[in-house]
């Protein structure tokens, strides 16, 4: 198990994350905020990139800062931007990458054709990665973090810039590999969590608003998401519009039932747009 205990982060006067308390087993958990919420902040702790200015993480009930390299033995990080050689192909690098976290040649090239396999590359295995499109970067990118076999994966922001049929090959790839390890996933693409994710950490003015799951977010909303025609009036948060028969839908949120209003089921975007109305998202 790993757990966040009462973890504050400061830089100077500011604090990025105050009092954290959070506790992780195996599943995904998608951590959702707008940019500069203290996500990053949190996953590079995770990460020991970081260390608290207050407070412990713990794995298994130990300190990981005290236990080094036995620790980072256990994770895989794959950062927003990571950085890689365009002239290598995907063989190349993860054998670089394999040897610099200490793998034996033979299990290592076995590692990396059943990776290559798992993200879908195995046919790129031998091609240069200055021609790979960003998913397929992506890609080789999820392949580095899991070549120890992470009991720990931590991803920040990885499907920034993808289309959306490589965002739905990432969730699929991701929701497999939470059956047996902590899956930790940063963003603020409320649909990249919305169907796979155990459940969702949301911060709030840089403190802990909830570890809950998608569903039991949904339900405080219940009864609060409204459809009404744009030209209709009505009190509340708009959260999107829609066409429909060329007639504007106001998607809202609102205490009170509008008159021309008719309730519809809350999403996980409804609660994220609820959540940091007054955030500027």
């Amino acid at each position: 198990m790993l757990q966040v205990d009462h973890v504050t982060k400061k830089y100077g006067d500011f604090t990025a994350l105050a009092d954290i308390t959070l506790q992780f087993e195996n599943g995904l958990y998608g951590l959702l905020a707008p940019n500069g919420a203290g996500k990053t902040t949190l996953l590079k702790m995770l990460a020991t990139l970081l260390y608290p200015t207050e407070g412990e993480i713990l794995w298994d009930g130990q300190e990981i800062s005290s236990m080094d390299a036995a620790y980072r033995d256990l994770l895989g990080y794959l950062p927003q931007h990571f950085g890689y050689y365009k002239n290598d192909t995907p063989k190349a690098f993860l054998r670089y990458l394999a040897a610099l976290k200490g793998l034996e040649r033979h299990q290592a090239d076995q590692r990396i054709r059943q990776l290559l396999d798992l993200v879908g590359l195995g046919a790129h295995a031998n091609q240069k990665m200055k021609k790979f499109s960003g998913g397929m970067i992506q890609r080789v990118g999820i392949a580095q973090a899991m070549l120890n076999d992470p009991k720990i994966l931590i991803l920040d922001e990885p499907t920034v810039g993808l289309d959306p049929k490589e965002r739905v090959r990432f969730r699929n790839l991701l929701h497999t590999l939470s059956g047996s390890r902590i899956v930790i996933l940063s963003t603020h693409i409320v649909s990249d969590l919305e169907t796979i994710a155990h459940k969702i950490i949301m911060f709030r003015q840089h403190q802990l608003y909830c570890c809950e799951m998608p569903e039991t977010l949904c339900h405080r909303l219940q009864g609060k998401v409204f459809e009404v025609p744009a030209d209709a009036p009505y009190e509340g948060l708009l959260l999107a519009e829609r066409q429909q028969d060329g007639q504007v839908i106001h998607r809202i949120y609102s205490e009170k039932q509008p008159v021309y209003g008719q309730c519809v089921p809350p999403g996980l975007e409804d609660v994220f747009l609820a959540v940091y109305q007054d955030e500027g998202v």
